[in-house]
């Protein structure tokens, strides 16, 4: 389907864990991670820790979304974490905490690692062996597919790349059969349809909505730039499109679009709106996914509200025409201090 004028938018095993990516843990010690216990210092900076997988899958299968799994603190993590502890009545420091990790761990007695055999499909392309980074470039390419089964199969299970082959040192993903360690998710659709979504442009998130105003789901989100702001106010969902192709508009003046021309990108989980597209009842506006999943508020976006493609799959899944959506917050002051905190470090 085309969208019209889409544009803007503590064992030794656990010390052998704490390794700068690309650390080394064979599939057998997935026990290291499923019996992960709380510890006084949880993770060390830049490491992936059995701790924090743990916790990132717990978050994630709670509906509290931190975005890529990846093993280490970071600042998706930590607004998943103040979400889900603001939830339920816990203290917001945005840390792992020991009340909030009991909390965490009471929410699901299902191991958080799983073993997971590939299948035909997720070895079947065909792949892309490269995705131009200009836009203009994508236009001749047959689709924006995966690059390859291990992108496909880290997406499926919510993990970065990184962390997919780390869990499985050694494995090459192209083989039907081979037995790996994935993330246990949260799967299928969110347990009720949206009445209404908040974007926070403050605390770049998005915040899910049924009835009764029952949180059903919080994700991070990549909120507008300078140059092209979120927008502001009350908007409704104008409709659902899966698989979406991408029409650039000139008119919007892209500064790293270098063709006047309008041109056409083929659908794909690499296309530039990712797997599903959310139309806004403002024109060129939209909620969409990415195909660069852990970049997700941690950039900006030309005005669109970007979601990992597994976390629009899953508000698209409770999302219908009419939708109520609330923009609240301050961009531009969230900005402002993300670019302090920065001068700072």
């Amino acid at each position: 389907m085309v969208i019209p004028m889409l544009s803007w938018c503590g064992t030794p095993l656990l010390a052998f864990l704490l390794l700068p990516v690309p650390a080394v843990a064979a599939p057998r010690d997935i026990q290291v991670v499923n019996d992960a216990q709380w510890t006084q210092r949880p993770t060390v900076k830049g490491r992936i820790a059995p701790i924090m997988i743990k916790a990132q899958i717990l978050l994630d299968r709670a509906r509290f979304s931190p975005g890529e799994i990846d093993g280490k603190s970071g600042e998706n993590f930590s607004k998943a974490l103040m979400a889900f502890t603001g939830h339920f009545g816990l203290s917001l420091t945005g840390q792992l905490t020991e009340e909030a990790w009991q909390e965490l761990v009471s929410t699901s007695s299902e191991p958080v690692l799983i073993e997971y055999t590939i299948s035909d499909e997720d070895v079947r392309g065909p792949f892309v062996q490269n995705i131009p980074k200009r836009l203009e470039l994508m236009k001749d390419l047959p689709a924006l597919g995966y690059t390859s089964a291990r992108e496909k199969l880290a997406e499926q299970f919510h993990m970065s790349q990184d962390l997919l082959q780390t869990l499985n040192p050694g494995i090459h993903f192209d083989t039907a059969g081979h037995k790996i360690v994935v993330a246990n998710v949260a799967k299928g659709e969110l347990p009720a349809r949206a009445t209404r979504i908040e974007v926070d442009k403050s605390a770049k998130v998005l915040r899910v909505f049924g009835g009764n105003q029952r949180l059903l789901a919080v994700y991070p989100a990549t909120l507008g730039s300078e140059e092209k702001p979120a927008p502001s106010g009350q908007l409704t969902v104008t409709g659902v499109s899966k698989n979406p192709t991408y029409r650039y508009n000139p008119k919007y003046q892209f500064k790293s679009v270098r063709t006047t021309e309008p041109f056409t990108i083929k659908p794909g989980p690499n296309n530039p709106v990712g797997v599903v597209w959310i139309g806004l009842s403002r024109e060129g506006y939209g909620i969409h996914g990415t195909p660069d999943p852990s970049k997700v508020s941690k950039t900006e976006s030309h005005g669109c509200i970007r979601l990992t493609n597994w976390d629009a799959l899953s508000l698209a899944s409770a999302t219908a025409k009419g939708t109520i959506v609330d923009f609240s917050g301050d961009e531009k002051a969230n900005r402002t201090a993300n670019q302090q905190t920065r001068r700072k470090k």
